[in-house]
Protein backbone atom coordinates (compact mmCIF):
# COMPACT_ATOMS: atom_id res chain seq x y z
CA UNK A 1 0.00 0.00 0.00
CA UNK A 2 1.53 3.28 -1.13
CA UNK A 3 1.14 6.31 1.11
CA UNK A 4 2.09 9.90 0.35
CA UNK A 5 3.22 12.61 2.72
CA UNK A 6 3.47 16.23 1.63
CA UNK A 7 5.55 18.94 3.23
CA UNK A 8 6.74 22.44 2.55
CA UNK A 9 3.52 24.41 2.74
CA UNK A 10 3.14 27.56 4.76
CA UNK A 11 2.55 31.28 4.67
CA UNK A 12 4.30 33.32 2.00
CA UNK A 13 3.93 36.88 0.80
CA UNK A 14 2.69 37.64 -2.71
CA UNK A 15 5.56 37.27 -5.14
CA UNK A 16 7.33 34.85 -2.86
CA UNK A 17 8.37 31.24 -3.37
CA UNK A 18 7.74 27.89 -1.78
CA UNK A 19 8.93 24.37 -2.53
CA UNK A 20 6.57 21.53 -1.84
CA UNK A 21 7.78 17.98 -1.37
CA UNK A 22 5.93 14.70 -1.45
CA UNK A 23 7.42 11.35 -0.58
CA UNK A 24 5.88 7.96 -1.23
CA UNK A 25 6.28 5.08 1.18
CA UNK A 26 5.84 1.47 0.22
CA UNK A 27 7.16 -0.47 -2.72
CA UNK A 28 6.36 0.50 -6.29
CA UNK A 29 7.22 -2.00 -8.98
CA UNK A 30 5.41 -0.43 -11.91
CA UNK A 31 6.02 2.79 -13.83
CA UNK A 32 4.19 5.59 -12.14
CA UNK A 33 3.19 9.18 -12.77
CA UNK A 34 3.14 11.82 -10.06
CA UNK A 35 1.68 15.26 -9.76
CA UNK A 36 0.03 17.99 -7.79
CA UNK A 37 -3.51 19.25 -7.50
CA UNK A 38 -4.79 22.13 -5.45
CA UNK A 39 -8.12 23.10 -3.98
CA UNK A 40 -8.92 26.63 -2.97
CA UNK A 41 -11.75 27.41 -0.55
CA UNK A 42 -15.09 27.08 -2.28
CA UNK A 43 -13.54 25.88 -5.53
CA UNK A 44 -13.08 22.58 -7.28
CA UNK A 45 -9.82 20.72 -7.11
CA UNK A 46 -7.63 21.55 -10.11
CA UNK A 47 -4.56 19.96 -11.60
CA UNK A 48 -1.42 22.05 -11.19
CA UNK A 49 1.37 19.94 -12.67
CA UNK A 50 2.17 16.40 -13.74
CA UNK A 51 5.43 14.54 -14.31
CA UNK A 52 5.14 11.16 -15.99
CA UNK A 53 7.37 8.17 -15.54
CA UNK A 54 8.96 9.19 -18.86
CA UNK A 55 9.72 12.60 -17.29
CA UNK A 56 7.25 14.42 -19.47
CA UNK A 57 5.73 17.40 -17.69
CA UNK A 58 2.47 19.25 -18.05
CA UNK A 59 1.30 22.39 -16.28
CA UNK A 60 -1.88 24.31 -15.79
CA UNK A 61 -1.80 27.41 -17.96
CA UNK A 62 -2.05 29.60 -14.90
CA UNK A 63 1.25 28.37 -13.47
CA UNK A 64 3.39 27.96 -16.60
CA UNK A 65 6.67 29.80 -16.29
CA UNK A 66 6.35 30.12 -12.51
CA UNK A 67 6.03 26.55 -11.20
CA UNK A 68 8.39 23.66 -11.83
CA UNK A 69 7.65 20.04 -11.09
CA UNK A 70 10.40 17.49 -10.66
CA UNK A 71 10.83 13.99 -9.30
CA UNK A 72 13.44 11.80 -7.71
CA UNK A 73 12.76 8.17 -8.50
CA UNK A 74 15.34 6.90 -6.02
CA UNK A 75 13.44 8.71 -3.26
CA UNK A 76 10.02 8.09 -4.79
CA UNK A 77 9.44 11.79 -4.39
CA UNK A 78 7.93 14.63 -6.34
CA UNK A 79 8.57 18.32 -5.84
CA UNK A 80 6.85 21.53 -6.82
CA UNK A 81 8.86 24.72 -6.93
CA UNK A 82 6.45 27.64 -6.87
CA UNK A 83 7.67 31.14 -7.67
CA UNK A 84 5.89 34.47 -7.97
CA UNK A 85 3.00 33.21 -5.91
CA UNK A 86 -0.32 35.04 -6.02
CA UNK A 87 -2.96 35.42 -3.30
CA UNK A 88 -5.47 33.52 -5.41
CA UNK A 89 -3.17 30.50 -5.25
CA UNK A 90 -3.95 30.06 -1.60
CA UNK A 91 -5.13 26.47 -1.41
CA UNK A 92 -4.49 23.03 -0.07
CA UNK A 93 -2.00 21.34 -2.36
CA UNK A 94 -2.27 17.58 -2.79
CA UNK A 95 0.23 15.28 -4.39
CA UNK A 96 -0.79 12.09 -6.11
CA UNK A 97 0.75 9.02 -7.64
CA UNK A 98 -0.81 6.97 -10.43
CA UNK A 99 0.22 3.35 -10.88
CA UNK A 100 -1.63 1.80 -13.81
CA UNK A 101 -5.23 2.95 -13.18
CA UNK A 102 -4.90 3.36 -9.43
CA UNK A 103 -4.43 6.83 -7.94
CA UNK A 104 -3.30 7.49 -4.39
CA UNK A 105 -3.59 10.92 -2.80
CA UNK A 106 -1.69 12.62 -0.07
CA UNK A 107 -3.46 14.45 2.74
CA UNK A 108 -2.49 17.85 1.45
CA UNK A 109 -0.43 20.78 2.63
CA UNK A 110 -1.76 24.28 3.10
CA UNK A 111 -0.25 27.12 1.09
CA UNK A 112 -1.33 30.61 2.06
CA UNK A 113 -0.25 33.59 -0.02
CA UNK A 114 -0.92 36.76 1.91
CA UNK A 115 0.75 39.93 3.05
Amino acid sequence: QVQLVESGGGLVQPGGSLRLSCAASGSIFRPYDMGWYRQAPGKQRESVAIVTWRLNTNYADSVKGRFTISRDNAQKAVYLQMNSLKPEETAVYYCWVRIDDSITWGRGTQVTVSS
